[in-house]
């Protein structure tokens, strides 16, 4: 018999008596609940609670079995729940079945029924736990993305990112967008003291305030408007692990604010809670913005900036590691053919020649797009140059000073003009190439002024 806390939940004390001495002479734990909102009560606020199975009455004054189910099936999905019912009830027992409890048991019932089909339940969650326990596993030691180089440039980075990986130091990577900062992040975490503990990401400029706040902190039940449950935020999930901040510099200074107090103090205050958690966490951010230039306009933190900027990588754009575009496109092209299980295994001369002059703009990400898109055209087993959407359009965009001065801001800037004046104005496919959302872009349109002509612009 597996051992494990069950939670019976039944208004009869007999009832509750009778199963708690079965089953503590069985070797199990034993909580016991006269009445369900209590038991729901403690699982919504104590998520150290984790009984390993819940037993309980259908027929029960106040909340019923089904109202119970349900409510435990939007706290602890992972729990597996036993319905005892009276004989008359057993069209509403099945019911549960659907509703996801695992089986039903008829009162009365002879104890070894009973124990055969609490026996079932804990193997079966045994299985599952161990089930999880292995994808979690292989999900921590998988490769945490093949980073393609052969030029020294990139070198300096990658030793870079090795060299800083084993410490406990904030890291900031910053660079234009499509340039790899998320891969540079992984491979920060998995070559670390936490790499097996979890790695968690969130995209800073993908939502509001709000649920940006949500996300990150948690929040209590009732905290807002909607918040019918308590959620945990990645502050307390990444707990012993590494969360990766992408687009930092999108964070709004009151978020900044809160931030700050999290890698100052190590805690944090949920929303809608008054106590504060602990949390041990180390904290990678990425940005394609200039954050001196945004500390200087007051739109982020200094004290923030300074914490965050430990160490900072610096990936290069494409255009200047060119020696990369051909292996990249290499890879790109086993990775495509693979998924859309097409055997094209061969470039052009004539299309490796435009890949390696054009400018990328739009840096790997853009490389990526393209080299998928050529392998869905592709009728045969090559890609040539006429399925590369960059034959006519191969100049660079607007030059930079040439003195160094240029800020990355600045340069951005004209990425997004020369991107878009290709795309016809096209804004959805001008963030795909520059690998931001469709919010992210029509944000920079308007924090850089630009003017989009009429008629030309994307519908929406």
């Amino acid at each position: 018999m597996p051992e494990g806390k069950i939670v019976i939940c039944d208004d009869e004390k007999e009832i509750l008596r009778y199963l708690r001495k079965i089953l503590q002479s069985n070797g199990f734990s034993v909580d016991t609940y006269g009445e369900g909102q209590t038991l729901l009560d403690r699982l919504e606020a104590d998520s150290a609670y984790t009984p390993d199975l819940l037993v309980q009455d259908i027929n029960m004054p106040g909340l019923n079995g089904i109202e119970i189910l349900r409510k435990v099936r939007e706290l602890r999905p992972e729990l597996p729940v036993v319905i005892m019912t009276a004989f008359g009830s057993i069209d509403s027992a099945v019911e549960t079945i659907k509703l996801g409890a695992y089986d039903y048991i008829a009162k009365p019932f002879p104890k070894e029924k009973l124990l055969g089909v609490l026996e079932k339940a804990l193997e079966r969650e045994t299985l599952l736990k161990e089930n999880r326990r292995l994808k979690e596993e292989l999900i921590r030691n998988t490769a945490p993305g093949e980073i393609i180089f052969v030029s020294s440039k990139y070198r300096a980075v990658y030793d870079m990112t090795l060299q800083v990986a084993g410490s406990e130091a904030n890291i900031l990577i910053q660079g234009e967008s499509g340039t790899g900062k998320e891969l540079i992040a992984r491979a920060i975490h998995f070559n670390s003291g936490r790499k097996d503990r979890r790695y968690l990401t969130i995209n800073c400029a993908a939502l509001t305030d709000t649920l940006l706040e949500s996300q990150l902190f948690g929040h209590m039940r009732g905290a807002f408007t909607g918040a019918t449950t308590a959620q945990k935020g990645l502050l307390e999930a990444a707990d012993g692990g590494t969360l990766f901040l992408d687009e930092i510099g999108d964070m709004t200074l009151p978020l900044q604010a809160k931030l700050l107090r999290v890698i100052q103090e190590r805690e944090f205050i949920p929303v809608g809670a008054t106590e504060p958690m602990r949390t041990d966490i180390r904290i990678v951010a990425a940005t394609n913005k200039d954050l001196e230039r945004e500390v200087r306009a007051g739109r982020f933190r200094e004290d923030l900036y300074y914490r965050l900027n430990v160490i900072t990588i610096h990936p290069p754009p494409l255009r200047e590691r060119k020696e990369d575009v051909e292996p990249l496109a290499r890879h790109f092209l086993a990775k495509f053919s693979r998924r859309m299980k097409k055997q094209i295994d061969t470039i052009t001369g004539d299309a490796m020649r435009l890949l390696t002059e054009y400018h990328w703009p739009g840096n790997i990400r853009e490389l990526e797009n393209i080299i998928e898109r050529a392998i869905i055209l592709a009728m045969g087993n090559r890609i040539t140059a006429d399925l590369l959407p960059i034959q006519r359009c191969n100049s660079a965009p607007p030059a930079t000073s040439g003195d160094g001065k240029d800020s990355l801001e600045s340069v951005e800037r004209n990425h997004i003009i020369w991107i878009l004046k290709r795309t016809g104005y096209h804004k959805t496919r001008t963030a795909q190439i520059l690998g931001v959302t469709r919010k992210t872009l029509d944000r920079k349109i308007s924090d850089y002024s630009l003017t989009i002509p009429r008629g030309n612009i994307e519908a929406g």
